[in-house]
């Protein structure tokens, strides 16, 4: 059995920017993973992202992206909006420059039998840790609206696992949501040569427009500062700063989409919702009416209802689950990341409801590394 100090799961950007620091603040660590398999997997090239060349995975501020810019020539005001294929380069290049030795197996398997954690990869190998780094990351609590489970599975799909648009032209395509995804996802079908693409969603149209998250700096650096910041705050003023996210990533969408929002087929209905849906055997596709009365004959449903955390859904945790508390489906953390499994840490997205929802954005990596590692060395 292999025994390491610090083992982190998972080598998406959260993954990667917590073994990063911990190796060169001398912990020995092992980080088991497929590097940016989310990212690789789930995003469909040509896709563009909302956050700046400014975000990146360090926390030493040595290898950012801007630094990764640099060195090939790139000014970072060439590079709005950042394509998703730029940022995997990025991702690689950090992890040569940081020198991590990522093991490209998945973990199975989490327990803690004798005061060490055990996990078992797919392999069928074991590493013994004395603390684990867990980021689950979004994959596996993507949510459907409850009419979902109505259609052939050939013919719906969310975001998620919809990146590949080959095989869409004349195609007639339902999009459910009305966010960044949604309107993204329709852009980039459109371009495919898809025929008609409904766009559907309850709330009204967004504006489209440029997004300044500036205003995130400012509450890294009080999380930073002052351990449990996002808890002491009260509910109004976390309400005041979660409307600020909806605000600018929910009410508003990226001004780039305009110009290839311009496709004739594509069709906007705002303050709607699917009200029926029935599978057309027939023909091979569904049919859907509107809340508004409107009747649309589909070939494929895209889903782009987001993700509701549900701590169950990650399969390898599943002998710690009575040990750790969960509120709302996230784990309760403490002041460092650390959930009721002492030696358990889990950030990323799964941190939202304890540091805030900053916290499911890329921006936010090295402020979760810095805590974890620190915490990590005072238990050394």
């Amino acid at each position: 059995m292999e025994s390491t100090s610090l083992l982190v799961i998972g080598a998406g950007p959260y993954g990667l920017s917590v073994a990063s620091l911990a190796r060169e603040r001398g912990i020995a660590t092992t980080i088991v993973g497929r590097p940016m398999s989310f990212w690789r997997e789930h995003m469909p090239a040509g896709m563009m992202l909302r956050s700046a060349s400014t975000w990146h995975f360090d926390p030493t501020q040595v290898h950012t992206l801007e630094a990764f810019l640099a060195e090939r020539g790139i000014a970072p005001a060439d590079v709005d909006p950042v394509p998703i294929e730029l940022f995997l380069d990025y991702a690689q290049w950090f992890v040569r420059s940081k020198q991590l030795a990522v093991r490209e197996r998945m973990v199975t398997r989490l327990a803690k039998p004798n005061g060490r954690f055990e996990a078992t990869l797919d392999d069928g190998s074991v590493i013994a840790a004395d603390t684990v780094v867990a980021t689950p990351g979004i994959a596996r609590f993507q949510q459907f609206p409850a009419w979902a489970e109505r259609l052939a599975p050939s013919r719906a799909a969310h975001t998620l696992d919809f990146v590949k648009f080959d095989g869409l032209a004349g195609a007639r395509v339902l999009i459910v949501g009305g966010r960044q995804s949604a309107y993204e996802w329709a852009a980039l079908i459109g371009e495919r040569g898809a025929e008609r693409i409904d766009i559907v969603h309850r709330h009204e149209t967004p504006r489209f427009d440029r997004v300044d998250w500036g205003f995130v700096d400012a509450l890294l650096e009080n999380t930073l500062k002052q351990r449990g910041w996002w808890r002491g705050l009260t509910q109004a003023e976390r309400e005041a700063i979660a409307r600020r996210f909806w605000e600018a990533g929910r009410l508003t969408l990226e001004w780039w989409l305009v110009p290839r929002l311009a496709h004739a087929g594509i069709h906007r209905w705002p303050s709607t919702e699917v009200a029926e849906v029935e599978n057309d055997g027939a023909r091979g596709a569904a049919r859907v009416r509107l809340s508004n009365g409107e009747r649309l004959d589909v070939d494929r449903v895209v889903f782009a209802t987001g993700y509701r955390a549900d701590l169950a859904k990650v399969p390898y945790l599943v002998d710690l689950l009575d040990r750790i508390e969960v509120a709302e489906g996230f784990p309760v953390l403490g002041e460092s990341f650390e959930s009721t499994v002492a030696g358990l840490y889990l950030t990323g997205f799964l941190a939202f409801r304890d540091f805030g929802p900053i916290f499911g954005f890329v921006r936010a990596t090295p402020a979760s590394a810095q805590i974890i590692v620190a915490d990590l060395l005072r238990r050394h």
